[in-house]
C-alpha cells in the first residue's frame, strides 16, 4: 500500500500558521490535500502533525474534513513518520511537506512510477543541499516501510531526526538512490511556502489560474509567471534550504 504522509505543524518561526492561510476561499492545506488526492498511485493519505497543543487545530481540521491525522513527536520528525506509517501498515511511504500547496500530482505519480519500475531504495526529485532541477515546493520522496524502520533505528544526528530522509540520501554507497530530474533545469522558480513573499506569489498564481482550471499544473504556473515577471520577483531573493544551517548547528552542539 502506497501511503502519502504530509508533515505539518503550526509553529513555523518564519511564517506561523502558514498552512491555514487562504486563497480562493480555501486554506492552503486544503488546496494541497485536494491536489495530492488527484494522484493515481497513492492509496492512502495521512497528515502527520505533532503532539504540541498548538497543533490541535490541525487535528480538528482533519477530523472536520475526513482526513486521517496522526500525531507524534514535534522535533523528532523521523520518529513521527515511522509511527504514522505503522498506524496504517504502509508498505511504501511517499513523503510530502505541507509547505508545498502547489504540488503537482503528476510529479508525484512520476516519482512513484520510477520507484515501482526499478530496484531503487530511495527516489526523489530533490536533494536539499545537493541539487535539483525541479522548483522548490515540488519535492516528492519515496521509500519502503522497511527502510524507514532502518533509518529510525540508526539515525543519530539531530539533523537526521528532524529531516526524515537525510540519513538515506547522504549514503549513496549504502543505498540505491535515484534523483528524478526535469528535462531542463527550472529550479530558479520557487513554489515553497516559508515566507510572506512566498504566500504572495502562491496566492497570485491561484487567483489567476484556479477558476479557469482547478487542477492547473506546475507547467501552467511557470508559463503564467513567465508572462508576469513582476510576480516572479516576489520571492526571488529567498535562498532555499536556508533552515538547514540551524540543523547543522544542532549537530555540532550534540557532538557530531
Amino acid at each position: 500500500m502506497n501511503v502519502a504522509i504530509i508533515q505539518a505543524r503550526l509553529s513555523s518561526t518564519r511564517l506561523p500558521g502558514k498552512i491555514f492561510l487562504e486563497v480562493c476561499d480555501k486554506s492552503l492545506l486544503e488546496h494541497m490535500i485536494t491536489r495530492v488526492k488527484r494522484s493515481k498511485k497513492i492509496d492512502q493519505l495521512i497528515v502527520a502533525t505533532s503532539i504540541n497543543k498548538h497543533d490541535d487545530v490541525i487535528e480538528d481540521w482533519c477530523t472536520k474534513h475526513d482526513v486521517n491525522c496522526f500525531r507524534g513527536p514535534e522535533q523528532d520528525v523521523l520518529k513521527r513518520f515511522k509511527l504514522a506509517k505503522d498506524s496504517v501498515d504502509a508498505d511504501t511511504v511517499i513523503r510530502l511537506c505541507s509547505d508545498s500547496p502547489l504540488i503537482d500530482p503528476k510529479i508525484i505519480d512520476d516519482v512513484i512510477e520510477i520507484y515501482e519500475s526499478n530496484n531503487y531504495d530511495f527516489v526523489s526529485n530533490s536533494f536539499p543541499t545537493v541539487g535539483r532541477t525541479f522548483p522548490d515546493g515540488m519535492s516528492v520522496e519515496i521509500f519502503s516501510s522497511k527502510l524507514l524502520d532502518e533509518s529510525d533505528k540508526n539515525a543519530k544526528k539531530p539533523s537526521e531526526r528532524e529531516h526524515v530522509t537525510f540519513y538515506l540520501w547522504t549514503q549513496p554507497d549504502r543505498f540505491k538512490i535515484y534523483r528524478h530530474d526535469y528535462p531542463k533545469d527550472i529550479s530558479k522558480f520557487r513554489f515553497n511556502l516559508d515566507y510572506i513573499q512566498d504566500y504572495c506569489l502562491i496566492r497570485s498564481i491561484f487567483e489567476s489560474l484556479y477558476k479557469k482550471n482547478t487542477f492547473f499544473t506546475m507547467e501552467d504556473a511557470i508559463d503564467w509567471l513567465k508572462y508576469n515577471p513582476k510576480i516572479l520577483k516576489f520571492n526571488d531573493m529567498i535562498e532555499s534550504y536556508k533552515g538547514w544551517e540551524n540543523s547543522f548547528d544542532d549537530d555540532k552542539k550534540a557532538g557530531f
